[in-house]
């Protein structure tokens, strides 16, 4: 809930809990209200919602252990990843759920630290059958880019006349005159607290209509004069106290009391305010109203703000916590000070050590304000910038940025600052400008940090070959000239991808025969590693470019189940999205469709909870053309060439093209395939350049184009045999096949079939086997053209690759063959989470370990569960298996 105003949503938000109560549901209430003191202080507001709780932090799985004990400080383990601190708080909050339903309440939201922001939204949008409830509530409001923008939303406005003069009515003892209620009403614009505020303040003669009301009522910024008129008539001291409270955490009064002791002030100096009804003082120290603590800050004079963060520091300081010390010693100085900008730097670390990284950013922000130094104060600036990338703030890294830009001094700083720029972009999913950015920062650099210079232009290629015929400022070739020759570091861990990508850049700066070697080494290498790791740019992406170039499917579904297995485990949602999204695209190769609809809607899912905003549809184009869905396919690809034109990202259009290609050749459209094939095929990018080749040369010799038939081929055949693996070989005997005039075409197909048998391509064995069918009924070999034309017509129809089951029907026929429909398969009414849930549970695993995988509740897992007993008419999951595929 929420609106800019401040129109009633603590009043909702009492409303809520008083009804749950009204309706007899025994709910636990937890409640957590974000402080503008606290904005920065990295999981602190998830610390505060999760102390009654902390005790269930041991029985969570290991990872979410380890990671919400480094989020809270209380272990020295490496920064955990946010998303997985959610999911540790979905466990902890849900299994106290589990034992009485339970109802989260989080005020103020815009003034909780980004990352209990995200956690927390997070959370809230991976709940479903669990006995909880988050309402959030905004006094400001909530963008389109807010994490919490997915949740269902309620603007307020204020109370419509009736519901207001009932609200008056409920409030005011003694009598009210219509007439002074109307004008109240009206002067407010219903606001709640407005209303209730202003009718305590009114003699009893100006309710009445006895007295004229005031000309003005405050409202909106008079209303906030209103509370500052109220403090400033309170004594010196008491507002001392005041603004001591609104300098300090909400719920530490220990804190706030010693504090309050070196600054010579106790608990009777709050009693002019208690009286006022300004402050409470049960169960400890706090404002009746943020708005109140806003205007006690906002109205202190400097020097006694000062004051009071000077006894905070004192107080921090006496109980061991440095950061906040430093902190508070900071805002404390009256002006420049290198040694607190110092002591902020270390506070800074400590908290990046721990995954706080806006606080990181706001301790280094601050030092750099502190900082003498304009050399040092740039540094800083960039330094913040960083953290602020990193934790998804990019209007504050660039207004750093700005702010350091007159002071960078040296190359180095130059392109570091260049690279946070070109990081921005990315962030941005601005492809477009990005590989010259980076190239600039690169040509700054010069040789004097080739380490740097290598991460440089490892980026930069990736950008490039993202944005394809987007790039501005710079080419693709020129990008990938520079990579290839680079120095890049021989030591650098197996899973850097530093590899696979010198293979990339010479596949399209030198070709495909200097590259496949690079790539072939590259992948063994990863296959043969102990561990993979994420790091920065996801590897998946990279392991798809390589894959396709050297048609490596067993690479491709080996590395990318290990390395989802490594992204559940680190929580990195994101990662896992795209490596999903590879998997998918190996489960259609397989021939196994409902696998690669359950890999996209994972992936969807994670997109969502994760706030990026992704189109499902555009990541299936290739299943919507292998399945027929034309119409589906044309939305797809509109998505896809609108993101591709806002956001400068031309591989997209590629895939595109490929996809409309495979669509074409399954309906007979075979100049159409052949004409959307050939665009890729004369820009040749990686991936899609390799895909196109076999489409070309089926749709070439269907339409009598030899010649771009040819010219296929002869690229098929360098690159196939470069690589060597029995994919791309069995690709290759096909085409040869297709292209042969003789009765060399047998032996091809037969290779063919021989090859890709070996390996799980399912989709391309049955194209073989359909294609050499055609072969044999058009040589009236009709009995041995059945049994090809059979084995494709099966798999095409068990997956769901209707044109294709089409024509191979179609072929039957003209054998002479009688083709029945195929029963419709158990399983196919079940939605992909609940297929992904049954597959789980017949390989065994647990309903905790599927929701630990899946990043659900065991509440959800069940629930699941209970729909595919009931769809499938079974009672225990010993008898998925027998129902659903694997």
């Amino acid at each position: 809930m929420g609106n800019p105003s401040n129109l009633g949503c603590t009043t909702h938000r009492k409303d809520a809990r008083g009804t749950t109560a009204t309706a007899g549901a025994d709910l636990r209430v937890i409640r957590l209200a974000g402080v503008e003191s606290e904005t920065r202080l990295g999981f602190g507001a998830l610390h505060r919602l999760l102390r009654p709780f902390l005790d269930r932090i041991p029985g969570l799985p290991v990872p979410q252990r380890d990671a919400l004990s480094a989020a809270f400080g209380l272990t020295d383990s490496a920064p955990p990843d946010r998303y997985l601190v959610g999911l540790a708080i979905l466990n902890v909050l849900a299994d106290v759920a589990a034992e009485q339903p339970m109802l989260c309440l989080v005020d103020d939201v815009h003034w909780l630290d980004r990352e209990s922001c995200e956690a927390l939204a997070f959370t809230a949008r991976r709940l479903h059958a669990d006995s909880l409830i988050f309402i959030f509530t905004a006094r400001r409001e909530i963008g389109e880019q807010s994490v919490f923008a997915s949740l269902a939303t309620l603007r307020l406005g204020g109370l419509a006349a009736p519901d207001a003069k009932a609200l008056l009515a409920s409030h005011v003892a003694g009598y009210l005159d219509a007439a002074a209620v109307d004008q109240i009403v009206a002067g407010t614009g219903g606001n709640p607290l407005a209303l209730l505020e202003i009718t305590a303040r009114l003699s009893p003669e100006q309710l009445a209509g006895v007295a004229p009301l005031p000309a003005q009522l405050p409202a909106g910024r008079l209303f906030d004069a209103h509370f500052r008129a109220a403090i400033a008539v309170l004594p010196p001291d008491t507002r001392t106290l005041l603004l001591l409270i609104a300098a300090a955490p909400a719920d530490d009064a220990p804190l706030i009391w010693r504090a309050a002791g070196w600054l010579g002030l106790s608990a009777r100096t709050a009693q002019p305010a208690a009286e006022q009804g300004i402050v409470t003082r049960d169960p400890q120290p706090g404002f009746r109203h943020p708005l109140i603590r806003s205007a006690v800050y906002a109205d202190a004079d400097p020097v006694q703000r000062r004051l009071v963060h000077a006894a905070l520091a004192g107080a921090y300081d006496s109980v061991g916590d440095a950061e906040w010390s430093a902190w508070h010693r900071a805002e404390a100085a009256a002006g420049t000070d290198e040694q607190v900008a110092a002591e902020l730097e270390a506070a800074a670390e400590r908290a990046r050590a721990r995954g706080g990284f806006s606080e990181q950013a706001l301790f280094l922000s601050r030092a750099a304000e502190l900082s003498p130094a304009p050399v040092t104060r740039a540094e800083r600036r960039l330094a913040a910038a960083d953290a602020h990338v990193i934790s998804g703030d990019p209007a504050a890294a660039e207004v750093l940025l700005d702010l350091a830009a007159a002071d960078v001094d040296g190359r180095v700083a130059r392109a570091r600052a260049l690279r946070t720029r070109a990081v921005l972009e990315m962030f941005r999913a601005r492809v477009s400008n990005v590989p010259a950015m980076l190239m600039e920062a690169v040509a700054e650099l010069g040789d004097r940090d080739p380490r740097m210079t290598w991460d440089l232009l490892f980026q930069a290629m990736h950008a490039a070959m993202m944005a394809r015929e987007h790039v501005s400022g710079t080419t693709l070739f020129d990008v990938a000239k520079a990579t290839a020759t680079a120095w890049h570091d021989p030591d650098a861990p197996v899973w850097s991808g530093d590899l696979v990508m010198v293979g990339l850049a010479r596949r399209v700066a030198e070709g495909h025969a200097q590259a496949a070697p690079v790539l072939r080494t590259a992948l063994a290498r990863l296959r043969g590693a102990a561990e993979l790791r994420e790091l920065g740019i996801p590897l998946s992406v990279l392991i798809s470019f390589a894959t396709d170039e050297v048609w490596d499917i067993e690479s491709r579904r080996e590395l990318t189940e290990r390395l989802a297995a490594v992204d559940r485990g680190q929580g990195a949602l994101y990662a896992l999205s795209l490596t999903l999204l590879v998997a998918a695209q190996a489960e259609i190769t397989a021939g196994r469709f409902a696998e690669a609809e359950a890999c996209y809607a994972e992936a969807d899912e994670f997109f969502a909870a994760t706030g990026f905003p992704a189109d499902g549809a555009v990541n299936r184009a290739q299943l919507f053309a292998w399945s027929g869905r034309e119409d589906e396919l044309r939305g797809a690809l509109a998505g896809i060439a609108s993101l591709a034109e806002a956001f400068g990202q031309g591989h997209m259009n590629k895939m595109g093209l490929y996809a409309l290609s495979i669509l074409d050749l399954g309906l007979g459209r075979y100049q159409s395939a052949l004409d959307h094939a050939l665009t890729v095929f004369r820009d040749d990018p990686p991936s899609a350049g390799n895909l196109v080749l076999p489409v070309i040369i089926e749709a070439g010799v269907r339409t009598g184009n030899r010649e771009a038939a040819a010219a296929a081929l002869t690229r098929m055949a360098e690159r196939a045999r470069d690589a060597g693996t029995p994919w791309g070989l069995g690709l290759l005997a096909r085409c040869e096949a297709l292209m042969s005039v003789d009765e060399h075409a047998e032996a091809c197909y037969r290779e063919s079939v021989s090859r890709l048998g070996r390996v799980p391509v399912d989709l391309d064995l049955a194209h073989t086997r359909l294609l050499f069918g055609e072969w044999l009924r058009r040589g009236k070999r009709r009995g041995e053209a059945r049994a090809q034309l059979r084995a494709a017509h099966q798999v095409f129809e068990s997956c769901g690759a209707v044109p294709f089951a089409e024509r191979a029907r179609a072929e039957l026929l003209a054998t002479g063959e009688h083709v029945r429909n195929r029963a419709t398969p158990a399983g196919n009414e079940l939605t992909a989470q609940e297929r992904h849930v049954a597959v789980l549970a017949a390989g065994g695993h647990t309903n905790a370990e599927i929701a630990e995988r899946l990043f659900i509740t065991v509440s959800t897992v069940e629930f699941h569960l209970n729909k595919v007993f009931r769809k499938l008419a079974i009672s225990s999951r010993r008898q998925i298996a027998a129902l659903i595929a694997p």
